[in-house]
């Protein structure tokens, strides 16, 4: 299918990630088989937004009985769960899921991870600033200068 097909998403490396759509147990890999996972919600048909990133041990297990996906379902309207596998190593499955975690700041994702770049952090606050500028957008009184 189009729509339920496979997603890319970029970490914080720029490092590009190809993850596959999962939405039945059958589609699910066999037991023991690590890797990430990202639980999305979709806007519009095409634009996929990440609420969460996770990794495990074995991802079969660990998706069938989350403890977050019931509230990424009801308060954040969640409608696929997203995975990347075979991840072998814990140690790779740990960095890319933080470069994940840093890069696209799902909004479940509860803890603040540091970035390794400063310059990175300030350019992404400076991008952030610029789009909830409101009075920017409505036209509001400016400033004077003295």
């Amino acid at each position: 299918m189009f729509f339920f097909d496979t997603h890319t998403w970029r970490g914080e490396s720029g490092r590009r990630y190809k993850f596959k759509c999962v939405l039945s147990k059958a589609q699910m890999p066999e037991a023991g088989i690590g890797g990430i996972y990202v639980f999305v919600r979709r806007r519009w048909a095409f634009f996929l937004e990440p609420l969460y990133v996770g990794k495990a041990h074995d991802i079969r297990n660990r998706l069938l009985g989350h403890e977050k996906w019931g509230r990424a379902y009801w308060y954040y309207s969640a409608t696929e769960r997203y995975i990347l596998h075979p991840i072998r190593d814990e140690i790779d499955r740990q960095r890319i899921e933080e470069d994940l975690i840093k890069g696209l700041m799902p909004p479940m994702n509860d803890a603040e991870m540091g970035s390794a770049n400063p310059q990175a952090a300030a350019q992404r606050a400076a991008m952030l600033k610029r789009w909830f500028n409101l009075r920017g957008l409505f036209g509001g009184a400016r400033a004077q200068r003295a």
